[in-house]
């Protein structure tokens, strides 16, 4: 059976492989198709496509916008982006980033403060774009010893709205996508039913499919048996095509691996042609 992971990252946001690495190691799994997806930034894209070349397996340039509905935390994956693309979709993501670039430095003050030794500086020095994030400052703290994962950093020490991280203002999810389809790109949401109930999201899925949604991912590592199924359905109800990914991280997430997620992940390759095939002829 040939496979897909439609939802990867590189070093150039919160994962630990290059784009290079990325790309040699999907091949090495015999991937058919993957998608590197990084948080807000476009940065690592040339370089996957390039490590594509010559290669058995069809490279999807991606990225992963952090948005917000009604208050619910929603990411919204930018599938097949066209270079021509990336300088406005970069002016899109650069208040996003300064945003999440201001709670991030405040974060390490506060936890400086707080009597953790971080040293900011030395964070953006050690990625190859200078974005960091809370991930980082995750694998900083596991490396000093302070805390055991980055997994239980963000559910302790760095939890959203506690005492050293306030989440910045993010952008709105039915603007992002629509402006995605504006570029050309394939609005795919990531994991809607991660963060959130079906329940709460009833009344998002109307407004998302008018404002141009393409996808959404119905399989992923986190989801059971049961979240998977109401998955499909909500896709199938509201004719969106299906998407999934294992949402790699590399080391910063040990226990997602590529390709398989945490072990049982089969993303059919067909997820991937009917993706593109819409892009070919309906973008």
């Amino acid at each position: 059976m040939k496979t897909c992971d439609l939802h990867t990252h590189s070093n150039f946001s919160d994962g630990t492989l290059t784009p290079t690495e990325l790309l040699n190691k999907a091949c090495e799994c015999g991937l058919s198709a993957i998608a590197l997806c990084d948080h807000n930034v476009v940065d690592g894209l040339l370089e996957f496509k390039t490590a594509a070349i010559g290669k058995n397996i069809e490279a999807v340039l991606g990225c992963e916008l952090t948005t917000e509905y009604n208050g619910i935390e929603l990411h919204v994956l930018g599938l097949f982006i066209d270079e021509d693309a990336f300088p406005e979709l970069e002016q899109f993501c650069d208040e996003m980033n300064k945003r999440k670039t201001l709670a991030t430095k405040n974060m390490v003050e506060a936890l400086n403060k707080g009597g953790y030794e971080i040293d900011y500086e030395s964070l953006i020095a050690s990625t190859p774009n200078g974005h960091i994030n809370r991930a980082h400052v995750a694998a900083l703290m596991v490396e000093k010893g302070y805390i055991l994962s980055v997994k239980s950093a963000f559910e302790t020490v760095l939890r959203s709205g506690g005492e050293f991280y306030t989440s910045p203002k993010r952008l709105d999810t039915l603007e992002a996508i629509a402006f995605l389809r504006k570029i050309g790109a394939l609005p795919v949401i990531a994991h809607p039913f991660f963060s959130t109930t079906a329940e709460n999201l009833k009344g998002f899925w109307p407004k998302a499919k008018v404002a141009g949604l393409v996808g959404m991912e119905t399989l992923y590592p986190m989801y059971d048996e049961e979240t998977t199924k109401i998955a499909i359905k909500t896709a199938k109800e509201y004719g969106f095509l299906q998407s999934g990914g294992s949402d790699f991280h590399g080391e910063n997430k040990p226990h997602i691996k590529l390709k398989e997620g945490t072990g049982n992940l089969k993303v059919p390759y067909e997820y991937f042609l009917q993706l593109k095939e819409f892009k070919n002829t309906c973008i």
